[in-house]
């Protein structure tokens, strides 16, 4: 028997349980508006932008605002989201797990770029492997679970190096970079910074491209990328890695595998709260 629709909005039959209560949908979008409104909105626009009536968005926000999730200042009767929205989202927040949803999503990216892919975070000595899923078409690479990776020379490292920020670890971080651009000055490289001037132009490309590289640096063959990942306070969370040999590895940055990595990371902040661009 069809399922049959109420004035309500409400679903009766054998698919309610599948079809859900459409008067909630409905209303989900005056809060969606909220959400990505640069402010507080009037009826008119707030109605307009979720593509219904001002008094059909009128009797939602009356019930809204009893619930908490919108509130409406009463000298310009501009509608805003509610204390219940700040409750909800900080809730959310608490329980998401970074590296448990990167996890769960690097299967897909595997298939996207043929890499072998890797998760970091910033750990007691450094950026640090934390999860590894290898590709069995790639190339094996001498690296594993709880590798600490350098901070010049690995794409990690270079990722950690430009977006740490001044949150924990930047100071352990300034002194690492210190200490390896000193040993790269006595070893004579030339394929990492030796002195200020060129950590600054790394940095500078790395913050610019939106992702960490290097190719035949820190071992010789390997290429790869990092991708940073942030939290919803804009804090670097976990660099999402790509490895694997030079001679087949895109390294380009408008390249498939580049572009792979920046939309997996920049939909994982977005999902764990992260408002940048």
């Amino acid at each position: 028997m069809a399922a049959q629709q109420k004035p309500s909005g409400e679903v009766t039959g054998g698919d309610k349980e599948r079809a859900g209560i459409q008067s909630v949908e409905v209303g989900f979008a005056l809060l969606n508006v909220l959400a990505q409104a640069p402010g507080p909105l009037m009826l008119r626009d707030l109605a307009a932008q979720a593509d219904m009536s001002a008094a059909k968005a009128h009797r939602y926000l009356v019930s809204f605002q009893r619930l908490g999730l919108v509130a409406q200042d009463g000298a310009t009767t501009r509608y805003e989201l509610g204390p219940t929205t700040l409750r909800l989202g900080l809730a959310t927040l608490s329980r998401l797990d970074a590296v448990k949803m990167a996890r769960e999503r690097l299967p897909a990216l595997g298939e996207q770029t043929g890499q072998t892919l890797a998760l970091a975070v910033w750990g007691n000595h450094g950026p640090t492997l934390v999860h590894w899923l290898e590709s069995p078409l790639a190339v094996p690479v001498n690296l594993r679970l709880g590798d600490v990776m350098p901070m010049l020379s690995s794409a990690t490292g270079r990722c950690f190096a430009a977006f740490l920020g001044h949150g924990v670890g930047s100071d352990q971080a300034r002194v690492l970079i210190e200490r390896e651009m000193a040993q790269a000055r006595e070893l004579g490289r030339k394929d990492m910074p030796t002195n200020a001037r060129e950590l600054q132009a790394m940095v500078r490309e790395t913050r610019e491209q939106g992702l960490g590289r290097v190719k035949n640096v820190l071992l010789p063959g390997i290429a790869g990328f990092c991708a940073p990942v942030f939290d919803a306070d804009g804090h670097l969370a976990l660099g999402v890695v790509s490895l694997g040999s030079s001679a087949s590895f895109n390294t380009d940055w408008t390249g498939p595998v580049a572009s792979a990595m920046r939309r997996m990371a920049r939909q994982l902040s977005a999902d764990l709260g992260w408002a940048g661009s």
